[in-house]
């Protein structure tokens, strides 16, 4: 066991070494110095055995040099763009060569991608999924690398469902997920607007009914982080406002505006959660309801703030939320972007759930460097949550999953 220990922590000071002379330059693509034969010789000297797979992989359990490929769903979401910003400084601080690619909001694209950059000896993916409506694409991506000897961290976007856990997770020894607990931000949300309107019910409530008529915009149908979100936000603002005395189980105070729409939510079909799919929305609402005809959608539930700041626009337009003695509805969003914060502060926006993308870029950069070290997923995604255990946890049912925490922000 003495042994092992001392060769486990030669192979670490043999990799802190390799990523610490490994360079990295700025934009989405990254020049690295030429690591790899000094990793090689390390790996001799220090005894280590077996030939490196197409992709330039090590065998599990063995240090690598990481080549790291980085696969974003969009370059234009927001949040995206604040992780995207955060792990090009992360990862370039560590100084582990990587290279980024858009995903463009098309899986193919993404695919694609991911092939070229296999080939190209790619040997460890950090992929922010496009689609995540099924176990499909992830599958596809997993056994991609598989045949490449290549190791996989999907991160931001969920690649199962709570009733599909492990199927994609525990495919592959060498896959790992870094986002959040999909559910949180749903619950995080429903309880600051239920509390929000229970401290101020009688003035969002614009026609005086006993009710709280919502509008929810939902950033993709199928995903998962968006099911729960659009679920639970109405479900617990419910339960808080229930208790405080408006409204019962039977007959909540939440009220869906569209009584027609039996989705009770209006969803970027397009699933890219953007600005623009929820002003057409709101524009279209506000031309069929409004303030003088008594019927006023009284508050707007957004699955991100990307939405949120289309809802505001289209608000805005209408002559409300302009912070100029004008009625202000309720917006709230998820993520806690920039733009979102300042919308807060200037009080055209009323609350968000944060995100955190230095948090998961940190994750993600953690990662990389502990697998490269030779750690398995889950001992790397445990080494993770010991450097902040507030911020920081492991899945309760899958070990090579780790999430990151949501914190609810009104500014």
């Amino acid at each position: 066991m003495k042994m092992k220990k001392l060769v486990s922590l030669f192979l670490s000071a043999v990799m802190v070494c390799a990523l610490a002379s490994c360079g990295s330059g700025s934009g989405d693509t990254t020049a690295a110095a030429d690591t790899t034969a000094a990793a090689t010789e390390s790996a001799a000297e220090s005894g280590a055995e077996g030939e490196s797979s197409a992709a330039g992989q090590e065998a599990a359990g063995e240090a690598f040099t990481p080549k790291v490929g980085v696969f974003y769903y969009s370059f234009a979401d927001a949040f995206i763009s604040s992780v995207r910003s955060e792990l090009d400084a992360a990862l370039t601080a560590a100084g582990i060569e990587y290279q980024n690619y858009d995903g463009n909001s098309s899986q193919a694209t993404q695919n694609e991608s991911i092939t070229t950059a296999l080939s190209s000896g790619t040997n460890l993916l950090l992929v922010n999924l496009v689609d995540t409506a099924s176990v499909d694409a992830a599958t596809t991506i997993i056994e991609q690398a598989e045949a490449a000897g290549a190791k996989v961290i999907f991160f931001n976007r969920a690649v199962e469902g709570d009733d599909q856990e492990g199927q994609v997770l525990n495919a592959y020894d060498s896959v790992a997920f870094v986002g959040t607990d999909a559910p949180e931000a749903g619950h995080l949300q429903g309880q600051m607007i239920g509390e929000y309107l229970t401290e101020n019910f009688d003035t969002v409530d614009l026609n005086g009914d006993g009710k709280i008529s919502y509008a929810m915009m939902m950033g993709q149908v199928g995903n998962v982080e968006a099911i729960y979100r659009t679920q639970y936000s109405v479900e617990d603002a419910d339960a808080v406002l229930a208790e405080a005395g408006h409204g019962t189980a039977d007959d909540p105070a939440l009220v869906y505006f569209n009584p027609d729409n039996t989705d009770k939510y209006q969803a970027d079909q397009a699933g890219n959660w953007s600005a623009q799919a929820a002003l057409e929305y709101m524009q279209t609402n506000l031309s069929q309801y409004s303030e003088a005809n008594g019927n006023m959608i009284e508050l707007v539930i957004c699955n991100n703030d990307n939405m949120a700041e289309g809802v505001i626009t289209a608000l805005q337009a209408a002559g409300y939320n302009n912070g100029e003695g004008t009625t202000t509805i309720p917006v709230f969003g998820v993520d806690a972007t920039e733009s979102a914060k300042g919308l807060i502060a200037s009080g055209y926006m009323t609350g968000t759930v944060e995100q955190s993308a230095t948090g998961m870029a940190n994750a993600l950069v953690g990662m990389v460097q502990n697998v490269a070290a030779g750690e398995s997923m889950d001992a790397a995604v445990e080494a993770v949550v010991a450097t902040d255990a507030d911020l920081y946890s492991v899945a309760e049912a899958v070990a090579n999953k780790l999430y990151v925490a949501y914190s609810a922000y009104t500014g």
